[in-house]
């Protein structure tokens, strides 16, 4: 530990020397024209758009994810409604007892080119609970999103975007079950029970199965590779630099040593959250599973509040999110630009059917591995339907979205932080540790599935992980010196690339995930007639 501390010391001294160079021209600004020009033609492929309208374009990624949710949707007769409770059930343990007398199934895929496959040990069937699992997910997708990206499609589209980001939460739903059970299907668990998995495990072995052995691997090392590449952006660099905007705009640090050095504020989160990282998935549940749920707390209650102070308007906000939603005036194209503004942010805040999750979600201790899919299910609802829909309401209520105005994400989180102010002169001050625990549980999880990706394409060695795992830290310092044009655009198109393959897979194995879940639905029944 020690030596990973001061290894990311040792870092940041150019950083800090570097600084010094020209009093005209900022650490920030160089390393975000440098970072900019270096990832700028990327992002132009990933996020390029389909003309729509005139002035209206729907990025192609975005298409796919909203057509691959309704397709999933449909196939498994809307499970998002159908099994909501007994998702539920699940999480309270209610069906524990049906993995005690489960024969363990062994994978029968090997390649003579990897390591063994281990997968479904006797004795070794996960890392974690169906709990820790949901919440180290969580933590990596309720965020930032929920906070600025909300902020940003209401300015752009409007109280009916709201509207859109609800249908896509709850389509999502069903992307994530699918997307979830194939995590732990075609999961690996070594000698010593660590688990591996992921859509680069289920992309390389499910299509193996089907006889597209070269497809599947070169899928899982695209994903890999994007994966890997989306823990350094999105799930890393934007988390900290909102973190360090707004902690700069609440605390009025025009006066204070911190003011206008991101690094340094960089620097003091990669000790933090390289202090957790170095233990692994079980290190990271045991924050996450105390994080996540003290802060969606602690902002959820702050958005409770606003919304009973002001609970008779909320009426007038509803209506304004169902009239909105179909005959906006004036909004960048009217209807698609509405509707568009609500896909993305939602798409972009609970990442379903971008594979992410179900490398957290492969670490569950069970022997169904629809009962993770079902889990996961819940993933869309709590961080879309619910979080993204109360920081709706509370824009619109307090009357800081004014429409049509496109909007920067460090605008956003501090539109929310003024709404919050509203209520309670201190409410800002709660966001800004709030939005600060968003990004410290959001750059763990997203580590360990960074590190996953990584130890796929390296080996598993303590080497390699030591190695990923520093230069994750060295990025959470650049992520807060870099300002966001730069990172956020980098961000977006990292993360929906891995939407690419990871839907591939998803559309070719989902018959075996109907297999799985009829296998644990006939296994609940039998239970409950019995």
């Amino acid at each position: 530990m020690k030596k990973i501390i001061s290894l990311i010391i040792i870092a940041t001294i150019p950083l800090m020397l570097f600084s010094q160079d020209s009093p005209t021209v900022t650490l920030d600004e160089k390393i975000n024209e440098q970072f900019g020009n270096a990832t700028q033609w990327f992002v132009d492929i990933i996020l390029a758009e389909i003309p729509i309208t005139n002035n209206v374009g729907i990025p192609w990624v975005l298409l796919v994810l909203i057509i691959g949710a309704s397709y999933f949707t449909t196939y498994f007769k809307f499970i998002n409604v159908r099994s909501f409770l007994t998702s539920i059930n699940i999480i309270r343990g209610k069906y524990d007892d049906l993995e005690e007398d489960q024969t363990v199934k062994t994978s029968t895929y090997t390649d003579a080119e990897d390591s063994p496959d281990t997968i479904r040990i006797e004795g070794h069937e996960g890392e974690v609970t169906h709990f820790q699992a949901l919440t180290a997910a969580l933590s990596a997708t309720v965020g930032l999103g929920n906070i600025a990206g909300v902020a940003i499609a209401l300015s752009i589209g409007g109280p009916g975007a709201t509207f859109w980001m609800i249908l896509v939460g709850l389509l999502g739903m069903a992307s994530k079950f699918v997307e979830c059970t194939l995590g732990v299907v075609y999961r690996e668990i070594d000698e010593n029970g660590v688990v591996y998995g992921g859509p680069m495990y289920y992309l390389k072995k499910g299509l193996h199965e089907k006889g597209w052995t070269r497809l599947g691997k070169l899928l899982a090392i695209f994903f890999a590779v994007m994966c890997i590449g989306g823990s350094f952006g999105g799930g890393n660099m934007f988390q900290i630099n909102q973190a360090f905007k707004l902690f700069e705009y609440v605390t009025g640090a025009e006066e204070s040593f911190i003011y206008g050095k991101g690094w340094l504020f960089g620097l003091i989160m990669a000790i933090l959250v390289g202090i957790v990282i170095i233990g692994g998935i079980k290190k990271i549940a045991s924050v996450t599973d105390k994080v996540v749920p003290a802060m969606v707390v602690m902002y959820v209650l702050a958005v409770i509040t606003i919304l009973v102070v002001n609970y008779e308007s909320i009426p007038d906000a509803f209506n304004a999110i169902l009239q909105g939603a179909f005959s906006p005036q004036g909004v960048l194209g009217g209807f698609v630009g509405v509707l568009i503004q609500g896909f993305k942010r939602a798409a972009f805040s609970n990442e379903a059917g971008i594979g992410s999750s179900s490398i957290a979600h492969s670490a569950v201790k069970t022997k169904y591995a629809a009962s993770e899919g079902l889990v996961a299910l819940l993933e869309p609802f709590i961080d879309t339907v619910v979080v993204c829909t109360m920081t709706a309401l509370v824009l619109i209520i307090t009357g800081q979205i004014e429409i049509g105005s496109a909007i920067s994400n460090e605008q956003g989180v501090i539109l929310t932080s003024n709404a919050l102010a509203s209520g309670i002169s201190w409410f800002p001050y709660l966001l800004t540790l709030a939005v600060i625990l968003f990004a410290f549980s959001s750059m763990i999880s997203w580590s360990y599935y960074g590190y996953q990706a990584w130890s796929y394409l390296f080996g598993r060695g303590k080497k390699t992980e030591y190695t990923y795992k520093l230069i994750f830290c060295c990025f959470v310092i650049v992520g807060g010196a870099a300002s966001l044009n730069a990172v956020t655009d980098f961000s977006d198109a990292m993360i929906f690339a891995m939407m690419v393959p990871n839907m591939i897979g998803l559309f070719i194995l989902s018959p075996k995930v109907a297999e799985e879940l009829k296998r644990y639905k006939k296994a609940i029944k039998k239970r409950i007639v019995g």
